[in-house]
Parts: structure tokens; sequence; C-alpha cells
């Protein structure tokens, strides 16, 4: 009899202790947003290099990135994009683009290399903003959150009410140069019935530069526009406009 009882207080403190973990976590990261010291910002730079100078590109980077002794950093993940209609007007502020534009959220997927499967990287969730492409800024600067997720994100995204977009699988290959870092990839089309990579979209490989900094940081995108021009003339680095790419 005397069980019953004591384990319901238990219960009720560890609810009481967890809930206030919260609040504490809460307060913490809104003031950490307030002094402006969350890398919330993604400073862009995008180009790219035709298939047959990729490999003149990637012995650039190694000469001139961070990563030299360990070699080229492989990746291959599969991205999903969605989108939520009918966004609340708030989220426009936070770079939509303005009350009505879609959300839109990304999940990324690492794809099995033959290794544990237990020691992959997480699912990623992404949200993007809408880039700021003012021309005093030497880069593109979009809002930027990256969140690891379980494996039912895609479900959870759907229950929502999110429309899968597109997708595509991206191989390529990462370098560091302190907090910048570089992607060359090829994009691959997604085989709808096995979620396998199909041919590939285009004869050349995307290239983009991107640091994570706190707003305001207009000495990182300066850093990143003359590490960029080193890369010249194998591949020029630039602000781009989705919206004009069409």
């Amino acid at each position: 009899m005397s069980g019953g009882p004591s384990g319901g207080v238990g219960a009720g403190a560890g609810g009481v202790g967890a809930g206030a973990a919260v609040v504490q976590g809460i307060d913490t990261l809104t003031s950490a947003l307030h002094s402006n010291i969350v890398p919330d910002q993604e400073y862009l730079l995008q180009g790219s290099v035709l298939d047959q100078h990729v490999d003149f590109l990637k012995h650039r980077l190694r000469g001139l990135c961070d990563n030299v002794d360990g070699g080229q950093e492989a990746f291959q993940e599969r991205e999903m994009v969605f989108s939520l209609a009918g966004a609340a007007s708030s989220a426009g502020t936070a770079g939509t683009g303005g009350p009505g534009q879609p959300l839109h959220l990304r999940v990324r997927r690492p794809l099995a290399d033959g290794g544990d499967p237990a020691e992959s990287p997480p699912w990623q969730l992404r949200y993007v903003g809408q880039p700021e492409l003012e021309r005093h800024r030497a880069t593109t600067v979009r809002s930027c959150y990256d969140i690891a997720c379980s494996e039912n994100a895609v479900e959870f995204l759907t229950e929502l009410g999110c429309r899968l977009d597109f997708e595509f699988v991206a191989k390529g290959y990462l370098f560091r140069k302190g907090r910048m870092k570089v992607t060359v990839s090829k994009i691959f089309k997604v085989v709808p019935s096995t979620g396998a990579d199909g041919d590939a979209l285009t004869a050349s490989h995307l290239v983009e530069m991107s640091v994570l900094a706190p707003s305001g940081s207009d000495a990182v995108a300066e850093d990143m526009r003359n590490f960029s021009e080193q890369l010249k003339p194998l591949v020029v680095l630039d602000k781009i406009d989705p919206r004009r790419s069409v």
C-alpha cells in the first residue's frame, strides 16, 4: 500500500524538475539570442565547375584547406525539401519572405556506405530562410537552423501538413578552412521506387562555401570573399539569387 503513493510523489517531483529544466533552457536560449551569440545566420557563396575540371579544384582545395593531412572528407546524403503553405505571419520576420510565403524545411539523410548503421550520422532537419542579397554584402546571408532528428522526421513533417517539393542525392567532398566549410558535390536524381540515386542532373559539380555565424559578422563575409579569390579561375563563387535561376 505504501509503495503506490510514494511512487506517485516521486513521479510528480520528477515532472516538476523536468519542467523547471525546460524553462531554464528556454530562458538561456532566449538570453543567448538577445546577446547575439547564437550562430543563426549562414553566409554563403556558390558556384559550379565542370566535371572534367573538378580534380584540379580538389587539388587546389587540398593545398589551401586545413584537412590536408587527413585527406578529403567524403559525404553522400539524400536531401528532401518540404514546404508548408500558410505559414504564420510571424515567420516572415525570420526570413521566409513575408506573410503568405510557404515555410521550407529540409531533411538530410546520410546514406549508408557499408559501415555500421549505428555509427552513421543522425538525420538532420534544417530551416533555411530567404536569402538577403544587399549590394554592400560580400556574400549571401540567410537565417539557418540545423537540428539533429530521428528517422521518423519525414512522417512527422507529413503529419504537420508539409508537402514534399523535391529531393536529390548529393555525393562529394568536404573541405574546411577555419570556420569556413567548402563542399564540392555532384547532384543526382532520386529513383522514386527505391530511393537510390539515378542520373546526374548536370555535367558539373556544385561548389558551396559557407559559414554559420551570428548576425552582423561582416568580417566573416570578407574572409570568405578573399578565400574565394584564391580559387579563381577554377571556380567563380558568387551570391546566387535562387529566384532568378529558374
